[in-house]
């Protein structure tokens, strides 16, 4: 399996964008683009609850059942950015 977000959880090979941006303009390996870009968190004051409603939100404006897109998103708690919060 590959590599996942590790704020959202979105599979990088999933990101149309390949990942996340540095602030020099590389790649990100570990955020995706709809995270991170240009060196920054694009929601940085975000806490974890709130973050996790938006990424629902998200994938219910994508057509994703409510269920389905919150189960999705239960596990982020385990990734690097929510874990030490």
């Amino acid at each position: 399996m590959g590599q996942t977000c590790q704020s959202c959880g979105m599979p990088l090979s999933k990101d149309p964008a390949g990942g996340g941006s540095e602030a020099d303009g590389a790649r990100s390996t570990k955020w995706c683009s709809l995270c991170y870009e240009n060196g920054a968190f694009r929601h940085p004051d975000a806490t974890y609850e709130e973050f996790q409603a938006h990424c629902v939100e998200a994938l219910v404006g994508q057509g994703m059942p409510r269920i389905l897109a919150w189960a999705f998103t239960r596990g982020m708690k385990r990734l690097d950015r929510w874990r030490a919060a």
